[in-house]
């Protein structure tokens, strides 16, 4: 287990693959932690040196008092880039991880070598929706809210073929710090980056979820048409479609990073 402290938070990180590959961030979707890539792990790491983190207040890494915004997500990876001495990498984040993956890349594109930005918004419900979820988690806790969560998160179909899946899914939501998660609600509630999409200028790939109720095809297709460039990805998943179509969502990545 790896910890580095910054900017007053304690991030939990891997870092695995060939000293010489191509560097890969990995940025997890809210109420996950790191483990939820563990489906592309095999295949990303004959072709990259992965970098996992736990976003601030998920996982091992610490949870300091929110709320927390985009941008100072976005920093942490910044900082975390500059204490492990990576001048560019690669960056892929699925939902949350999307959005401070399109801050990092509207503000610090030299960072970033190409882009992946899956199942996310640049602008993402009214935050009367937020306020009423932060308000449930901090009075009733995780579980509360969890069975509702994993129904936006996958199909019933994948539901009812892929318990083990869902379950290890289901346990790390469960594992997320109320307080940890309910500060990211908030910095997810305050976001819009509509007007910044239009200045990226790095090379782009955007993946919707044909089901995804959280973040739907609408949203990835905005991003792609006002990102110069970015190609458009539509998969038979709803919003973690790096578990429901493992497969085609790792050829996707690999394909695109690769390239």
């Amino acid at each position: 287990m790896s910890i580095i402290e910054i900017n007053n938070v304690r991030l939990h990180y891997q870092i695995e693959g060939r000293d010489d590959a191509p560097l890969l961030i990995l940025s997890n979707s809210l109420g996950t932690e790191l483990g939820m890539w563990a489906p592309q792990m095999p295949a990303l790491l004959e072709n990259f040196r992965v970098l996992r983190y736990d976003t601030r207040g998920h996982g091992l890494s610490s949870v300091p008092p929110g709320p927390y915004s985009i941008a100072q997500l976005g920093g942490d990876v910044i900082e975390l880039m500059n204490r492990l001495n990576i001048a560019k990498a690669h960056f892929c984040g699925l939902s949350m991880g999307g959005m401070i993956g399109m801050w990092l890349a509207a503000n610090h594109a030299a960072r970033i070598d190409r882009l992946v930005l899956s199942n996310t918004a640049a602008r993402i419900a009214p935050p009367q929706l937020w306020n009423s979820r932060i308000d449930k988690v901090n009075s009733e806790g995780m579980a509360s809210i969890a069975p509702a969560v994993i129904d936006r998160w996958f199909t019933p179909d994948f539901q009812a073929y892929a318990q083990k899946q869902v379950d290890a899914v289901r346990g790390m939501l469960l594992r997320t710090s109320a307080a940890g998660y309910a500060a990211n609600c908030a910095a997810v509630r305050d976001m819009d980056q509509r007007d910044g999409l239009a200045g990226i200028a790095v090379p782009t790939l955007v993946i919707a979820g044909k089901h995804d109720k959280a973040t739907p095809p609408e949203d990835g297709k905005l991003i792609a048409q006002r990102i110069p460039g970015a190609r458009y990805v539509e998969l038979n998943a709803a919003h973690l479609s790096n578990w429901e179509v493992a497969q085609s969502f790792t050829g996707n990545v690999v394909n695109f990073l690769i390239a």
